[in-house]
């Protein structure tokens, strides 16, 4: 029976995926390819698991992925410190082209790294990075929901989805996986290029409307105006204040 994970023989790119690690289950593919570094895997290095026994998110929270049915994977890269901070930004927007490259679907964002459809989650990144002398490591890891019903999940049946879910039909992961190491590496060895900044700000879902910000302090409600060239949120607060958030978690109201 052929790997239903297995990526094309000709796969375009020269970093992401060339090497590849998987397993039929792993603690979390960022664990895995945490590891991987440590053996002196290559930049690009790729680990990928149908199943997790501690798959992360954003804030300690876990991730929902039956086996057999999503994308759980993590990239192990060697980012300039320039190239760190945007690569949440650059992993969403290859996901979007990626969902959108494969399917008929058209993907939005949520503030800061959530890949939604129809206002409901499908995709969470996370990026996780340790520095060592004037070395500088980092792991992105990707969870998109493919084939499974999140509809099975009472704690998550509201806000999240899948791509099966809104198309009405099963699809196939690989052409999925290859099409977001493609259009990754492209931006990644492009990433002093506006265009990816731009291409996300536009797909963000979250400016224009009220929402209530969870930062480092307490929370603030407020407009999200807009996002600076950091990627940080503006916060135009009900006094008239604009507060700038870097990192944190949003709700709209």
């Amino acid at each position: 029976m052929a790997d239903p994970l297995a990526l094309p023989p000709v796969l375009r790119t020269h970093l992401m995926g060339k090497r590849v690690v998987f397993r039929e289950e792993a603690t979390s593919t960022m664990e895995l390819a945490w590891d991987e570094a440590k053996r002196g895997a290559p930049e690009g290095a790729l680990a990928l698991a149908e199943s997790q026994t501690a798959g992360r998110g954003r804030r300690g929270r876990s991730w929902v992925s039956p086996p057999g049915s999503n994308l759980t994977f993590s990239l192990l890269l060697r980012p300039t410190p320039k190239a760190l901070p945007r690569l949440t930004r650059l992993a969403a927007v290859a996901v979007a082209r990626a969902i959108e490259g494969c399917t008929s679907l058209r993907p939005a964002f949520k503030w800061p790294n959530d890949v939604l459809l129809g206002g409901k989650k499908v995709c969470g990144i996370l990026v996780e990075s340790r520095v060592e002398g004037e070395d500088v490591w980092a792991v992105v890891g990707v969870g998109l929901n493919v084939n499974f019903d999140p509809r099975a999940y009472p704690e998550i049946a509201g806000i999240a989805t899948s791509l099966a879910a809104e198309l009405g039909r099963p699809l196939l992961r690989a052409p999925l996986l290859a099409a977001f190491l493609e259009q990754f590496e492209a931006l990644y060895l492009a990433t002093d290029s506006p265009q990816a900044f731009q291409e996300w700000r536009a797909r963000l879902s979250t400016l224009g409307r009220q929402v209530m910000v969870n930062g480092d302090g307490p929370a603030l409600m407020g407009t999200a105006e807009d996002v600076d060239s950091e990627g940080a949120l503006l916060l135009r607060c009900a006094d008239g204040t604009l507060k700038r958030f870097l990192a944190g978690e949003v709700s709209l109201r």
